[in-house]
C-alpha cells in the first residue's frame, strides 16, 4: 500500500526516501522536506513565516508516512528551544524560518552554540528590515552567520540551486551532529518558491555515511561508573568561567574549520577581474563570467559555499597570485558579503568594486553591464 505525493510513490513500510534515484520537478521548499527525510531527520519544529511555509506543510504531509514528527509551536523562539530539547534526547531535529523568525530564533541558537547542542536551520531569506517584503533578499547573511550574543560559532552553507538545497541539507545534518555546532542552510525566497529539476537519492546509495543522533542528556550507562557525567551549562557566575569555556569552544571551532570549509573558484594568473558572489546570485555571476570570457575578457569567479566559516585563505590566495587583479562583489544586500570580503583582504591593495542591490534579484546581464562600465572607467582613468 502506498500514496503518491508530487509524483513520488510513498511506501509506508519503507524506511528510506527513495528506492533509487529519481528526477523530479519541484519547489525548493519541497526539496528541503525530501532532503530532511533522506538525512533521517526525526522531528521538525516550526512556526509559519513566508517564504518557508511549504517546508512545514510538505513535511507535515510526508512525516506520518515515515514515522517522523512535526510540532508547530506558538512562535519561533519556542520552536528553537523545542528543537534543542529533541536533540538532547537523541533525535535529529530541524526547523525552517526567515526574516523576523530568524531574529527570534537567535536566542535558542546562541544557547545551542554555548551548550554544543546540534540542530539544523533552513533559512529562506526575505527582505528587511522588520516585515518588509516576503519575497527575496540576501539580507540575512550577517544575521545568520554571526547573529545572537556570542562569537557566531556556527556553520552556514549558502546554496545556489535546488540540487544544492537537497545535498547541503543532508550535509548540514551530518555536520551538525558530527561537530555539535548549530548548522544552517542559507537559501532565499527565489529558491524556496521556484520550481527546478532535482535528482533525489538515498545518501547511502552514493556511499554517504549518515551521522546518527545519540542521546546527549541521558546517554547509556551509569554516570561516574560507566561514563563521565553529562554537564551542560549555559550560565556562568564569574567572567573567568565564561572565558575558559569560550576558549575551549573557539579552539574546537578552529579545529573543525579546515574540515568543513568549502568554496568554488576559477582564477588564473591571467585573470584581470574576479567576480565574487554567494548563493543564487553566484549563478548569475557564473553565467556572466562564461559570457564575458567568450567575449575575450579575462574574468574569474569566486564563490564561498560556507559563508561561515568563510574561505578567506582561499580568497587571499587567489588575489595574492595577481596584484593587479580587480574584484567585483555582487550581492542582493547592501554590503554584507562585501564586508566579509574586505575583512579577509585587509592589507591588500587590489581595486574592489561592488554591485549592491538590496532585496532585488541580479541577472547575468546586469553583472556583465557592471563589468563593462567598470572597464570603461578604468580605460578613461
Amino acid at each position: 500500500m502506498g500514496r503518491k505525493i508530487a509524483n513520488i510513490q510513498l511506501s509506508e513500510e519503507y524506511e528510506g526516501v527513495l528506492r533509487k534515484e529519481q528526477r523530479s520537478f519541484m519547489t525548493g521548499n519541497e526539496v528541503v522536506a525530501w532532503a530532511a527525510l533522506a538525512a533521517k531527520a526525526d522531528f521538525m519544529y516550526g512556526y509559519p513565516i513566508t517564504p518557508q511555509n511549504e517546508i512545514m506543510h510538505y513535511w507535515a504531509r510526508l512525516a506520518p508516512h515515515f514515522g517522523r514528527g512535526f510540532l508547530q509551536t506558538e512562535d519561533e523562539m519556542s520552536a528553537g528551544f523545542a528543537m534543542l530539547g529533541g536533540a538532547l534526547v537523541g533525535k535529529k531535529t530541524f526547523s525552517a524560518t526567515a526574516g523576523p523568525g530568524n531574529v527570534l530564533m537567535q536566542e535558542p541558537i546562541s544557547m545551542a552554540e554555548m551548550m554544543r547542542i546540534p540542530g539544523v536551520w533552513i533559512i529562506q531569506q526575505r527582505g528587511g528590515p522588520s516585515t518588509a517584503t516576503v519575497i527575496y533578499s540576501q539580507q540575512e547573511l550577517r544575521l545568520t552567520t554571526t547573529g545572537g550574543n556570542g562569537e557566531g560559532l556556527r556553520i552556514v552553507y549558502s546554496t545556489a540551486s535546488h540540487q544544492e538545497l537537497f545535498e547541503y541539507t543532508i550535509k548540514a545534518f551530518n555536520t551538525a551532529w558530527q561537530y555539535r555546532f548549530p548548522t544552517f542552510v542559507l537559501g532565499d525566497g527565489y529558491q524556496a518558491k521556484m520550481r527546478e529539476a532535482v535528482t533525489l537519492f538515498r545518501p547511502e546509495a552514493r556511499g554517504w555515511r549518515l551521522i546518527p543522533a545519540e542521546p546527549i542528556l541521558r546517554p547509556p550507562g551509569v554516570p561516574a561508573r560507566d561514563r563521565d557525567p553529562v554537564h551542560l551549562r549555559n550560565t556562568f557566575n564569574i567572567e573567568e568561567e565564561l572565558y575558559d569555556r569560550l576558549v575551549d569552544q573557539l579552539a574546537a571551532y578552529d579545529r573543525m574549520t579546515a574540515e568543513v570549509i568549502e568554496w568554488e573558484a576559477e582564477v588564473s594568473p591571467e585573470t584581470e577581474l574576479l567576480l565574487v558572489a554567494h548563493g543564487i546570485v553566484a549563478r548569475a555571476a557564473k553565467q556572466a563570467q562564461e559570457n564575458l570570457n567568450r567575449q575575450g575578457k579575462k574574468v574569474g569567479y569566486f564563490r564561498p559555499i560556507t559563508v561561515r566559516p568563510f574561505p578567506g585563505s582561499a580568497l587571499r590566495q587567489a588575489v595574492a597570485a595577481n596584484p593587479n587583479l580587480r574584484l567585483l562583489v555582487v550581492e542582493s544586500a547592501h554590503g554584507q558579503l562585501l564586508a566579509l570580503v574586505k575583512a579577509e583582504l585587509y592589507g591588500f591593495t587590489n581595486p574592489l568594486d561592488s554591485l549592491l542591490r538590496p532585496g532585488v534579484g541580479i541577472t547575468a546581464e546586469e553583472i556583465e553591464e557592471a563589468v563593462t562600465q567598470h572597464g570603461q572607467k578604468e580605460a578613461v582613468s
